[in-house]
């Protein structure tokens, strides 16, 4: 049995298209949590065979995968974004992957809706790649390890492998696992729950596995402006950091956010939206709001910038 864990907030337009293939089909159950959606995301699976836990207030994403994980018995559990589909047969083929010994993790090989490979192989955050991206020199350096987090090289999605990280838009644990690990940092509202999940993974001997048998489509920020989230993007770059760096490397950390979003605003494609979310992602790069007490920071702007 794999429990399939949606997590939605105003997903009205993408959510059934997620869960109808998974609804009806044999030894998956769908629990669908519910971020208080105003747009009537519920309304449109109600008539469906799933479970739907509604919360009253928007607790983030990785709040919503345990509340969801929590609240059905099965082995394994798959993370899997709205905007995400995945067919029945490809979820047994990542409950079986994660059968293999050692294994704790596993993602699929994701696709863009044009059929092209979306890079979700990761590598963990370093000072190297946040300079780097600060620096635009991940695109002169494309496939140099040190140069970013994403794994580009079209031969890595061919083959079964061993990342750092996988994409949460689709990633299938084992529930001994998850219960293990105490389930996902709450203290990560929005981006970085997945790869700091997969870091501990790793840290109790387990590896995360990835396994291109299986394929999911993701269709990618189609539930708010990217650019109006980058302060949420750099309070949890910098929460990683404090979590699972050294002390001095915090603040090299700051500087590389501050210095990418500075370096960014210069050369912002996207107008004044763009130049004004790397704006206040610099702010939030050297304030205190980016440690663990700016829990209710992100929140804010998170469910202010997700409603517009």
């Amino acid at each position: 049995m794999v429990l399939v864990v949606v997590v939605s907030y105003n997903s009205a337009d993408e959510l059934r298209a997620c869960v109808e293939p998974l609804a009806h089909a044999e030894d998956i159950h769908v629990v669908v949590v519910d971020n208080a959606s105003h747009d009537g995301t519920v309304e449109r699976v109600a008539d469906l065979p799933i479970t739907v836990v509604a919360l009253p207030q928007n607790r983030g994403f990785a709040a919503g995968c345990n509340v969801g994980w929590r609240s059905y018995d099965a082995p394994f559990v798959l993370l899997l974004n709205p905007d995400a589909t995945i067919d029945p047969a490809a979820v047994q083929r990542l409950a079986h992957a994660a059968q293999r010994p050692g294994v704790g993790a596993v993602g699929p090989k994701i696709l863009e809706p044009d059929g092209s490979v979306a890079p979700s192989q990761r590598r963990f955050q370093r000072l190297t790649s946040l300079f780097s991206e600060a620096l635009f020199l991940h695109r002169l350096f494309r496939r140099a390890r040190w140069s970013s987090e994403l794994v580009r090289d079209p031969a890595a999605y061919e083959q079964p492998a061993r990342p750092d990280w996988v994409s949460g838009a689709c990633m299938l644990l084992r529930r001994d696992v998850l219960e293990r690990l105490g389930g996902l940092d709450e203290g990560f509202f929005m981006y970085g729950e997945d790869e700091d999940l997969c870091k501990r993974v790793w840290d109790v001997g387990l590896a995360v596995a990835y396994e291109p048998a299986a394929v999911s489509v993701h269709r990618g920020g189609a539930s708010a402006p990217r650019t109006a989230l980058l302060p949420v993007l750099a309070t949890s770059r910098i929460r990683y950091a404090r979590k699972h760096g050294r002390r001095a490397g915090v603040w090299l950390a700051r500087l590389a956010v501050g210095l990418g979003s500075i370096t960014h605003m210069v050369v912002a494609r996207h107008g004044r939206a763009a130049r004004a979310g790397h704006a206040r992602a610099l702010r939030v790069a050297f304030s205190p709001i980016a440690d663990d007490g700016g829990r209710r920071f992100v929140q804010r702007i998170a469910s202010s910038e997700q409603q517009g």
